[in-house]
């Protein structure tokens, strides 16, 4: 994994889905092969130089969009996340109308009172 310059600190790689999807096909490869597994995301992780953590992930949210495994999938978790959007969108437009009609109304009030 590279490394900032100078911090030591990993940096983030970015995997292609080709690359994810091609990790988690040679993972359930493997297990249907070994019957097992039982250390299948390690052998492939290290195989492929990426990260342990990171092919366990894809596999797991691969399982869960399969049908495999009860969970969000990864459909509904871009629903959820475009919907939260919009959300906080309306509600942001909808605090300028509220002000607008209060700044509107009171313009009115002060001129009807003239």
């Amino acid at each position: 994994m590279a490394t900032n310059q100078g911090s030591g600190k990993p940096t983030a790689r970015r995997y292609s889905p080709e690359e994810k999807a091609a990790a988690v096909r040679m993972v359930r490869t493997l297990r249907a092969e070994l019957g097992t597994e039982h250390g299948t995301v390690h052998r492939v992780a290290t195989q492929l130089g990426y990260g342990i953590e990171s092919v366990r992930t894809w596999v797991k949210q691969a399982d869960i969009d399969d049908g495999h495994v009860a969970g969000v999938t990864t459909v509904d978790a871009s629903r959820v996340r475009a919907l939260e959007q919009e959300v906080r969108e309306l509600r942001r437009a909808n605090e300028i109308l509220k002000r607008a009609a209060s700044f509107f109304g009171a313009e009115l009030d002060r001129q009807h009172r003239k």
